[in-house]
């Protein structure tokens, strides 16, 4: 998986200034909290796609999203919202290159140029070196050594805090699939800090939740021989079996139907009119 494109989320983060002494002693200084930052946590994903406006106009369809149309890194950059709420971004791939479109996640590291540093070390190589943007936010794109794509960042004003339960129609939870679930479980959890656990699995599959302070991501065998390794995310819907079908009505793929053994029928995984897979994932599991 590759992709050239970095742009964050502008989280909103209020900046705490501690009281100043009093009486004859001179003002204290001012105590200025750190911008949060949850290690781990996905803050952002990205849609790479060789047709945009096919895309938006599906995303727009399926889960009503709207789009502000911005620049990031002087190349057109459309943001997805729902309401006031900023979801996505999808960006134009760059031309010549070969692989498909697809959604980039971006997790939050506390540096992301030791972030790729570490990453290299342990195999991975560099598709979008680190870099400064618009302010927002220091971001890159690594690739695994399966051949995965992810994105680390670190946003300037601190990360979002995380949503007391999953929101309709936004990213909720990532899934990483691997041809050598062991070594990428060892990957990340050496190279994010994640802890491992061992769980429900999935479709017949060993699955791993990967967890800091809270559950961030699963880890499970691909399916198939043939599938590349990637991670794929997840959005909150409330009817993932109409969604899909709604998808494929608007040219879209249906690449996992909802299934009565596999959460209770509560998972459907498409891809849109550009090829790029996504999870459509009612919650609560009921």
């Amino acid at each position: 998986m590759r992709t050239t494109r970095r742009v964050l989320l502008a989280a909103t983060a209020a900046v705490l200034v501690a009281g100043c002494a009093t009486g004859s002693n001179p003002p204290a200084a001012a105590a200025v909290a750190e911008p949060a930052v949850r290690p781990g946590k996905f803050v952002w994903h990205d849609l790479v796609t060789d047709s945009p406006d096919a895309c938006r106009r599906f995303y727009a369809a399926l889960l009503g999203w709207e789009f502000d149309d911005v620049q990031r890194l002087g190349r057109p950059y459309a943001i997805a919202r729902l309401g006031p709420q900023r979801v996505a971004g999808i960006v134009a791939s760059r031309q010549g290159r070969a692989r498909k479109s697809q959604w980039v996640g971006y997790v939050s590291v506390p540096d992301v140029d030791r972030a790729v540093e570490a990453a290299t070390r342990a195999g991975g190589r560099t598709l979008a070196a680190p870099r400064e943007v618009e302010s927002i936010a220091r971001a890159a794109v690594v690739e695994d050594p399966q051949g995965a794509a992810l994105g680390f960042a670190r946003i300037h004003a601190g990360d979002p805090a995380d949503a007391a339960a999953p929101q309709e129609g936004r990213f909720f939870w990532m899934e990483y699939f691997a041809r050598d679930p062991d070594a990428a479980l060892s990957y990340y959890t050496t190279l994010l800090g994640y802890q491992s656990e061992a769980t429900e699995r999935l479709a017949g599959l060993a699955y791993q939740v990967l967890r800091t302070d809270r559950p961030r991501a699963g880890l499970l065998p691909v399916p198939q021989p043939e599938m590349r390794p990637a991670w794929l995310p997840y959005v909150m819907v409330t009817d993932p079996a109409g969604l899909a079908e709604r998808a494929r009505a608007l040219g879209g793929t249906v690449l996992f139907e909802p299934r009565a053994d596999v959460r209770k029928g509560t998972l459907a995984i498409v891809a849109d009119p550009s090829g790029a897979p996504l999870a459509l994932q009612k919650w609560p599991i009921s």
